[in-house]
């Protein structure tokens, strides 16, 4: 289903991330004429376009999604990069996650490095990539007070998702380890590291 979105905006319903990552993929390939901006969500891309025929735009966007919708159906790869980070495991608390998890720290490791993560979206802050996929014996709550500051390059768990931080900033997420890789660089093109859809595996530095 597609909605309107404000004044400039058509909201693309997906209901899923799969879905959500092709539609996104295939409009920053293809933009239609007056598209400025792409937003993909969990199961949404919002597509801003100030000025564009709407009824024009809309039909272009249904059929996108259609032929992206039969690609995920016939099960086709959707040839988003892998990116590889090293990590250095010593988080100020990898000892409580392991403790909440009812396993040991060296099981913490092997359960976060034993898995391929996909960039679900990014928000919070620049850079900033939710990653899906994470083990759910790591599932576990934010930290009931968030520390003031969170050094960029630290990796962390809360909720479903892991985390890179791109910048140094406030943050409640539970703090495993730290990777030297620059995950946003604003003198990069692009500056962030991670799109939706890509994949991510961490692995012990």
């Amino acid at each position: 289903m597609i909605r309107t979105a404000g004044e400039h905006g058509l909201l693309v319903e997906t209901g899923s991330l799969d879905l959500s990552h092709r539609v996104d993929a295939a409009l920053r390939a293809a933009p239609p004429e007056g598209v400025v901006e792409v937003v993909p969500g969990p199961e949404t891309v919002l597509v801003v376009a100030p000025g564009a025929d709407q009824r024009r735009l809309r039909a272009r966007l249904e059929e996108v999604a259609r032929a992206e919708r039969d690609q995920v159906v016939a099960g086709a790869a959707d040839g988003h990069p892998l990116v590889t980070i090293p990590v250095v495991y010593d988080g100020a608390d990898l000892d409580s996650v392991a403790a909440l998890a009812g396993i040991s720290a060296g099981e913490v490791v092997a359960r976060h490095t034993g898995r391929e993560l996909v960039v679900g979206w990014l928000g919070f802050a620049p850079g900033f990539a939710y990653l899906t996929g994470l083990d759910p014996v790591l599932h576990l709550p934010r930290l009931d007070t968030p520390r003031t500051s969170v050094p960029a390059g630290s990796v962390a768990v809360a909720g479903p998702y892991s985390a890179v931080y791109p910048s140094a900033s406030p943050g409640g997420w539970r703090l495993i380890g730290r990777t030297a890789v620059r995950v946003w660089d604003v003198a990069s093109d692009p500056p962030s590291l991670f799109r939706p859809g890509t994949r991510v595996r961490f692995e012990a530095a």
